[in-house]
C-alpha cells in the first residue's frame, strides 16, 4: 500500500503548517497498515495509527525492539553508541531504569512542588511585567529548563549554557535551529564533560540532587555483586534528561495555553473551578500530544491489524493519531473537552517499559503553571503569527508573540 494522497510524513514542511490529522484519519480508516518507502530522509516503515495497535506495539518489546534506536531517519554507520534509555530493550533497559528510577521517587518529585510554584510565580510575573513577550521563550521554555536543572543539581548560573548545548545536540532540520554535525558533537562533548565535573564534585561532597542519587544508586545482581551506573551511562542520561525534561513540558504549556485562548468556553470551565485543572491537563496532553512518534524494529514475523510484517522491518507509532482515534475516544475525539474522563491517552507513551520516566514531574509542573495561566488567559492576545517547528518528531511551537491587555 501507499500513503493516502502520497503524503510524505517525513516532509517536515507539512508539520510546520499543522499536525496532519486529516491524513491520520484517512489512514485509520484504511484496512491493515500503510507502508512508506525509504527516502533520503527516512528508512522504510509501516505506520501504526490506531490506539489498539499502538498499545500492542508498545507493550511487546520482545517483538518490537527499540534497538538500534527509536527513530526512522537513516542510520549513520559512524554514530557513537549511546546507552539511551529510549534506545534499550529489556533486560538491559530494565536494569538501567531500576537504577535511575531512584531519582524519581514520588517523595522526591512531590518535594519539588514548593520550588516549582515559586519558579512559576517568578517567571509569570517577569513576563507580565514586560507586557509584550514571546510566550515560548519567556514562559514555556523557562519553567522546565529551571525545574530539570534544579532536580539534577545544575547551578543557576550554568543553566542556560547547559540548555544551549542540549538544543544544539538535538537540533533537527528547522533552518532556525540547524547545526552542523561538528557543532552537535562539540556540544555533546561539552555536556559530557560538564556531567563528569558534577559527578567528581558530588563524589567528594554529595548533595540532595539527582546526580548524587545516581552516583549512589545500586542494586544486587543474582551473583551477589553490586551493580551501579557507569560514568558513561550517567553522562548519556544527563544529556537525555536535559532534552526530554524540557521538550514535552514546554510544548504542553505553549499548545495548552493557545488551546485555552482559542476555546473560551473550555477556559471558562477552569476559571469557574480551578480544581478541574488536573483533569484538564490530561485532556490537553491528549489534544496536543507533544511527541509525534517513536519507531520500533520487528524482531520476527508478526501480524498487526491483519497486516503481515516481516522480521527486520520498521513500524512507527504515531501518537497524535492514536490520541484522536474515534474507535477509542468516540465521536468527540477531535474536540477539546477539558472534562473528558476517562482519558487514557498516550502522550507519555503507551505503557510498557518505555512509559515516560518524568510523567509525574511534568504533571506537577503543568498543574503549577496552568494554575497561573488560567488567570492570565482572558488578558492574553496574540500579536503575531504562531510559528511551528519543522519537525515530525516534536510537536513544537518556536514563537508565540503575545501581550497582556
Amino acid at each position: 500500500m501507499t500513503q493516502p494522497h502520497a503524503v510524505d510524513l517525513f516532509d517536515n514542511g507539512i508539520w510546520a503548517r499543522a499536525v496532519p490529522h486529516d491524513v491520520f484519519r484517512e489512514m485509520r480508516a484504511t484496512p491493515g497498515l500503510v507502508h512508506s518507502d525509504a527516502t533520503d530522509r527516512n528508512q522504510a516503515f509501516w505506520s501504526v495509527v490506531r490506539m489498539a495497535d499502538v498499545l500492542s506495539v508498545s507493550r511487546r518489546p520482545e517483538i518490537f525492539s527499540s534497538r538500534p534506536g527509536p527513530f526512522a531517519w537513516p542510520l549513520q554507520p559512524d554514530a557513537p553508541d549511546m546507552p539511551l534509555l529510549i534506545s534499550l530493550d529489556p533486560p538491559i533497559h530494565t536494569r538501567m531504569r531500576l537504577l535511575v528510577n531512584k531519582g524519581f521517587t514520588p517523595r522526591r518529585v512531590a518535594g519539588m512542588e514548593a520550588r516549582i510554584r515559586a519558579l512559576v510565580k517568578r517567571i509569570v510575573e517577569g513576563a507580565a511585567a514586560a507586557g509584550e513577550f514571546d510566550f515560548v521563550n519567556q514562559v514555556a521554555v523557562e519553567l522546565p529548563l529551571q525545574v530539570i536543572a534544579e532536580l539534577v543539581g545544575v547551578p543557576e548560573a550554568d543553566r542556560h549554557q547547559v540548555f544551549e548545548w542540549t538544543e544544539v545536540t538535538m537540533s533537527g532540520d528547522d533552518p532556525e535551529y540547524v547545526h552542523t554535525p561538528e557543532d552537535q558533537m562539540a556540544a555533546m562533548a561539552s555536556m559530557y564533560m560538564y556531567a563528569e565535573g558534577m559527578c567528581e564534585e558530588r563524589r567528594s561532597s554529595p548533595r540532595d540532587d539527582l546526580i548524587s542519587v545516581l552516583l549512589a544508586a545500586e542494586m544486587k545482581r543474582e551473583d551477589g555483586t553490586v551493580d551501579r551506573l557507569t560514568q558513561h551511562e550517567i553522562d548519556v542520561f544527563f544529556l537525555l534528561l536535559q532534552n526530554a525534561g524540557s521538550e514535552t513540558t514546554r510544548n504542553l504549556i505553549t499548545h495548552g495555553t493557545l488551546a485555552l485562548m482559542e476555546h473560551p468556553d473550555q477556559h471558562a470551565l477552569l476559571a469557574a473551578d480551578p480544581e478541574r485543572i488536573p483533569v484538564a491537563i490530561e485532556e490537553l496532553l491528549r489534544y496536543v500530544t507533544p511527541v509525534h512518534h517513536f519507531a520500533r524494529r520487528v524482531t520476527h514475523d508478526v501480524e498487526i491489524a491483519g497486516q503481515q510484517i516481516a522480521e527486520g522491518e520498521m513500524v512507527i507509532m504515531w501518537y497524535p493519531s492514536a490520541n484522536r482515534d474515534e474507535a477509542f475516544f468516540g465521536p468527540t475525539a477531535d474536540q477539546l473537552d477539558l472534562l473528558r474522563q476517562p482519558n487514557e491517552h498516550v502522550a507519555f507513551g503507551a505503557g510498557g517499559p518505555h512509559f515516560c520516566l518524568g510523567a509525574s514531574l511534568a504533571r506537577l509542573e503543568a498543574r503549577a503553571i496552568f494554575d497561573a495561566i488560567v488567570e492570565l488567559v482572558p488578558r492574553l492576545e496574540l500579536t503575531g503569527p504562531v510559528e511551528r517547528l519543522r519537525s515530525n518528531f516534536v510537536n513544537g511551537i518556536k514563537h508565540m508573540p503575545v501581550r497582556l491587555r
